[in-house]
C-alpha cells in the first residue's frame, strides 16, 4: 500500500473534525498548491487542454488525481492527462458551472467538490493584497499571531524558491499612531512582488485570519531597515536554487599531485 499524500492528511483532518473552519481551509490551499493530474478527453493539441466532463446528477465534474498512477488505477487503460496546480484547475474552470471530482475511487482522499464551492476557491485565489503607502516609524518584535499562521506563512515561503534571499516578520508602528505587523521580504527578485505578497495574502486566507492583520514591504539587503528587520524580526528561510555545477575536464599531468601514469 502507497503511503498517505499531503493531500491525504489534510482531507483526514478536515474529516476528523467537519466543525473546523481551519482545517476545510488548510485542505484547501493543499489542493491549491499541489500538482494534480486532470483526465483530459483527448490528446493536447497545442496550448489547447480539453478536459474529460462527466454528467452526475450533482452536476458535470472534471477528475483529477494527485498521483499519476492514481489516474491510471481509476481509468484502467491509458488515457490522455495533464500535469496542473490545482489553482491552475481551479482558475481554468471559472464561471462554467463545473465542479472537481478528487482521487475518485482510488484514494481516502476521494471527494466530489461542487460548482458553487470551485467558485468560491477560485474568488479565494484571486483576492490581491492591498497596498499599504503609510510611513514605518519603528519596528518592533512580533507577537500575538496564532502558530498556525505562522506555520502556514513558512510552508508557503518554501514553495517560493529563489523569488527572494529572506523574509522577516514584525511588529510595526507608523506615523500617525497605527500598529500591526510587517512581513518584510528582503532583496525580492525583479518581477516577483506580485506572486510574493499574492503568496502572503494566501497564506493569511487560508489560516482563517483577516487579510489585514499583516503587511508586506520590500527591501533591499543593504538598507539600514533591512538591519533593523534582522534585529528583531522572527526570519523565515526562501529556498535558493542550486547553481548548475560546470564540470572542468582537467588536462592529464596537469595536476602535480596526480602525475600522470606511465604504460
Amino acid at each position: 500500500m502507497s503511503l498517505p499524500t499531503q493531500l491525504d492528511q489534510a482531507h483526514a483532518r478536515m474529516e476528523a473534525d467537519p466543525s473546523s473552519d481551519a482545517a476545510r481551509l488548510r485542505f484547501y490551499e493543499r489542493l491549491s498548491d499541489c500538482e494534480l493530474f486532470l483526465m483530459l478527453d483527448k490528446e493536447v493539441e497545442g496550448e489547447t487542454i480539453e478536459p474529460a466532463l462527466f454528467d452526475t446528477p450533482d452536476g458535470r465534474f472534471v477528475l483529477v488525481f494527485d498521483r499519476e498512477e492514481r489516474l491510471a488505477e481509476f481509468a484502467g487503460r491509458a488515457v490522455p492527462y495533464a500535469g496542473l496546480s490545482g489553482r491552475g484547475i481551479v482558475q481554468m474552470l471559472a464561471g462554467q458551472d463545473i465542479g472537481i471530482g478528487v482521487n475518485l475511487e482510488v484514494a481516502p482522499s476521494a471527494m466530489l467538490i461542487p460548482p458553487q464551492a470551485v467558485s468560491w476557491l477560485q474568488e479565494t485565489l484571486g483576492h490581491a493584497p492591498h497596498e499599504v503607502e503609510a510611513e514605518v516609524e519603528s519596528f518592533l518584535p512580533p507577537k500575538g499571531l496564532p502558530e498556525a499562521f505562522l506555520t502556514a506563512l513558512d510552508a508557503k515561503l518554501a514553495t517560493a524558491a529563489g523569488l527572494a534571499q529572506a523574509a522577516y516578520l514584525v511588529g510595526v508602528t507608523y506615523h500617525g499612531g497605527g500598529r500591526g505587523h510587517l512581513l518584510g521580504i528582503i532583496d525580492a527578485k525583479e518581477g516577483a512582488q506580485s506572486a510574493l505578497a499574492k503568496a502572503v495574502s494566501e497564506a493569511l486566507t487560508f489560516s482563517g485570519i483577516e487579510a489585514g492583520a499583516l503587511d508586506v514591504g520590500f527591501f533591499a539587503g543593504a538598507d539600514t531597515a533591512a538591519a533593523s528587520l534582522a534585529r528583531v524580526g522572527l526570519r523565515f528561510e526562501l529556498p535558493q536554487p542550486q547553481e548548475a555545477q560546470v564540470y572542468q575536464p582537467s588536462m592529464p599531468g596537469s595536476d602535480p599531485d596526480k602525475p600522470p601514469r606511465l604504460k
